[in-house]
């Protein structure tokens, strides 16, 4: 039995506008170039070197907050520059946008952070600039001090959190998929630019939102940005099942990726959608060399970089979530309380393996947690083969340096991908989901698609309402 594999996997370049993103105390590395991250051409450069390696697209995280206790102290934050100072990826991504014409462009926003109708509105421009090739990734916040500065004390009950993420993209969806109907942007300079008929309020009332409507935006290419989605709790993953059409996972070993992948899939069955409708992203690093030991040399000189403190504020775990005081060193994982993260927590025991840790393991474990696939180009792709296998059908490859790492990953690795069908050669034509999944907009089978055409009896550009008629009528007849 052949081991070619029956399609490519896909890779998307994971990267934050801030100084150290995950692996902290490698900005202070002489090649790298992440402490200049408020240099534009930095990113349009980095953009241009992963459109030439065949990158599928580039996956901008993002917090509103600060690592460790909402009212503690955040002199680590600063020294390492832990995501602190960052800056807005969805306005860096015009830039982008503008120059390379098929790299996909994601970013993550959190409901906590944007009213979903002025949301939607900024999607909506991006898609049209970038002429469809955005995706979002949809999170809930694991910070207690976002919330702070949102206007709330703390973070609400974790699953309370998904089913406000669910109203939050339920409006953004009345938006894009169901405002404007097909056809309504006419152009005619007898007929008018746009048909008052086909386009409508969506007249949402519900637990936390009222928006009227309509959408300000028109249709863009693919309506709604490709939708991507990171937790792994229980709520985490039925969220992922019912809307997301890429999760991010980051998984200690492949039993428990396959597991993982598995049980996710069946969620989305049960939820209606076909069981492929979801592609699963795996977080790993890289570092390569010509021979294995020179790759072996450079792990072992990337490790002299590698700040304890950074990975432990950025656990956010080291701390009590009430009271903000420092827990025992010796405290075994299993007793740390958490508002968020709970995801994280778990994949932190998993990396553990049969020892129980403890909050003295958290930087030592975070750092491993970041699946390192260290060798020559060959080995690399044995290794992404053997994901490939229990069900990965992408890589979020995380930098140790920027640009260095793509650099070195397109230069080095990317060619022997591609000459073993692992890495796709030359882009398809068409929005970032045609790119992905073959199709330009949402299939039927997802849940969002519900609200396409579902106005169109109701409120309109004519004055008349009933946009709740609509939508009843939608849910009686699915």
């Amino acid at each position: 039995m052949s081991d070619a594999p029956t399609r490519p996997l896909r890779f998307a370049a994971f990267v934050m506008n801030t100084t150290s993103h995950i692996q902290h105390g490698l900005w202070r590395h002489p090649d790298a170039r992440q402490a200049d991250f408020d240099d534009v051409t930095l990113w349009t450069d980095l953009a241009k070197t992963l459109e030439r390696g065949k990158f599928d697209a580039m996956f901008f995280a993002d917090v509103v907050g600060t690592y460790g206790p909402a009212r503690g102290d955040y002199a680590t934050n600063l020294r390492e520059g832990l995501q602190i100072p960052s800056n807005d990826p969805s306005v860096l991504l015009s830039a982008l946008a503008v120059s390379t014409e098929h790299l996909g462009l994601a970013f993550t926003s959190s409901v906590i952070q944007a009213h979903p109708f002025d949301f939607a509105r900024k999607v909506s421009t991006l898609d049209h600039i970038t002429r469809g090739r955005i995706g979002w990734n949809v999170v809930t916040s694991a910070l207690d001090s976002a919330a702070r500065n949102f206007g709330a004390d703390r973070l609400e009950e974790h699953d309370e959190r998904y089913a406000w993420a669910e109203e939050y993209l339920e409006v953004c969806a009345k938006l894009w998929e169901g405002s404007w109907d097909d056809g309504a942007v006419l152009k005619d300079p007898v007929r008018g630019y746009a048909d008052p008929e086909k386009v409508h309020r969506i007249d949402h009332h519900g637990k936390r939102y009222d928006v009227q409507g309509p959408h300000l935006s028109a249709p863009s290419p693919q309506r709604t940005p490709v939708l991507f989605q990171a937790g792994s709790s229980p709520a985490g993953r039925a969220f992922a099942a019912r809307n997301a059409e890429a999760q991010f996972i980051l998984t200690s070993n492949r039993d428990a990726t396959e597991q993982l992948i598995r049980e996710t899939r069946d969620l989305a069955a049960a939820a209606g959608r076909r069981r492929e409708d979801i592609a699963f992203f795996l977080g790993l690093t890289f570092v390569t060399g010509a021979t294995e030991a020179e790759a072996k040399a450079k792990e072992a000189e990337i490790d002299e970089y590698l700040a304890a403190d950074g990975f432990l504020v950025h656990s956010n775990l080291g701390f009590d979530p009430d009271t903000g005081e420092p827990l025992d060193p010796a405290t075994p994982l299993s007793e740390v309380r958490t508002h968020a993260g709970q995801s994280h927590l778990q994949w932190l025991r998993e990396a553990a393996g049969d020892r129980e840790p403890t909050i003295a393991d958290l930087a030592r474990l975070s750092a491993k947690l970041r699946a390192r696939v260290v060798g020559t180009p060959e080995q690399i792709a044995d290794e992404l083969a053997a994901w490939q296998r229990v069900g990965v059908d992408g890589v979020n490859v995380i930098n140790w340096t920027l640009p260095g790492s793509y650099e070195e990953f397109v230069d080095h690795i990317a060619p022997t991908l591609q000459e073993r069908g692992l890495m796709q050669s030359e882009y398809r034509e068409g929005t970032l989901r045609e790119k992905l999944f073959g199709h330009a907009q949402l299939p039927g089978s997802h849940p969002a698609r519900r609200w396409r055409g579902a106005f169109s009896g109701g409120a309109s550009g004519t004055g008349v309402t009933g946009g709740e008629d609509a939508r009843d009528a939608v849910e009686v007849s699915a």
